[in-house]
């Protein structure tokens, strides 16, 4: 049953890339299929993002695929877990996002920039974010359910019970500070998020939206959640009866966040001011220094985090089974029903 659900999923998932596909494809091509003002974006930037964001959703569609085939628990795990990371760092906060500023936009009767036609037509916003969310839960959910089949002995385990490596100790003195970081950077997007023009540019603030507030309060309680995360893994003790997959899920989603939502986007916008010098795409002050430190931060949880992990899973294998909670002697618990009578 398990395996059909992951084969559904998956197979759903790759379905909801090809619009997206498609239309990204007619754009490069130079079909301007939904786009109203084509001049607001040059044209070596224009190509480039295209293709590059087309090679992401097409990854993501290669690794649907490859979540419903039966050698896909014999893959090296990287080659599945790192792309699912990067789409879970796109795709979770597009997804919350998109919700929130959608339904501040409904309660508060704002404008929404989604509708305005100015760039592009408001039926491609239907077709990519609609696209996007099927992907998001499709997706996420058949990796979920192969991280529970490859991994499920050890997301089990309460931290307390996880079995030593030999290079904890080391991964303490990178992870701390990617925490406390973390945690700071979070801060600083949440009150962004709330109104907050600390350190941001006067063109900056006029162009703020709905959903870029919605955007910012999202990547900053994603930040501090994988903040959390990182100090319950490398804290073990202060919860240790707590299952290792909380605080994974929450280190997972927030580190993913931060470094692909974050501070990969800065590293593009840094790529696109080369390309076009003088466009100003990176953007000035204290949010430019936010999206590098988050770039930092992220490749710093990428890299120690996949190190534990995979000394984590060594370890576990060759550890037996969490004991199981004590209870009745087998013979209470095996007795047939007796009546009052005292017959069976």
């Amino acid at each position: 049953m398990e395996n059909r659900r992951l084969t559904l999923l998956g197979r759903i998932a790759v379905a909801a890339c090809l619009p997206y596909l498609a239309l990204k494809l007619l754009w490069v091509l130079g079909f301007d299929v939904g786009v109203v003002d084509r001049t607001r974006v040059g044209h070596t930037v224009w190509v480039a993002g295209n293709l590059f964001t087309f090679g992401l959703d097409a990854v993501a569609a290669v690794v649907a695929h490859a979540l419903t085939r039966p050698g896909a628990r014999r893959a090296p795990a990287w080659l599945l877990a790192f792309p699912v990371w990067m789409a879970s760092g796109l795709l979770i906060p597009l997804l919350t996002g998109l919700v929130g500023g959608t339904a501040t936009a409904l309660v508060t009767g704002v404008r929404n920039p989604m509708t305005d036609g100015g760039f592009l037509a408001p039926w491609v916003f239907g077709v990519v974010y609609g696209g996007f969310v099927i992907e998001a839960v499709t997706l996420l959910g058949a990796f979920g359910l192969y991280a529970h089949q490859r991994w499920g002995g050890l997301l089990r385990r309460p931290l307390g019970a996880l079995p030593g490596t030999g290079s904890r100790a080391l991964q303490r003195v990178f992870l701390l500070p990617a925490a406390v970081l973390l945690a700071a950077l979070g801060t600083v997007n949440v009150l962004w998020g709330a109104g907050s023009t600390v350190g941001v540019a006067a063109a900056d603030v006029a162009a703020r939206s709905v959903f870029s507030s919605a955007s910012d309060v999202v990547q900053g309680l994603l930040s501090l959640a994988g903040a959390a995360g990182l100090l319950l893994l490398l804290l073990p003790g202060v919860l240790p009866r707590l299952r290792m997959r909380i605080p994974l899920v929450l280190a997972w989603c927030g580190g993913a966040a931060v470094f692909a939502c974050g501070g990969c986007l800065w590293l593009g916008q840094a790529v696109a001011d080369g390309l076009s010098p003088g466009s100003g795409a990176v953007p000035a002050g204290l949010p430019g220094l936010v999206g590098a430190l988050e770039l930092c931060a992220g490749l710093v949880v990428l890299c120690a985090g996949a190190f534990t992990l995979g000394e984590l899973a060594d370890a576990d294998g060759r550890m037996p089974a969490v004991e199981p909670l004590p209870g009745p002697p087998c013979a209470a618990r095996c007795a047939p029903p007796v009546d009052v009578r005292g017959n069976a």
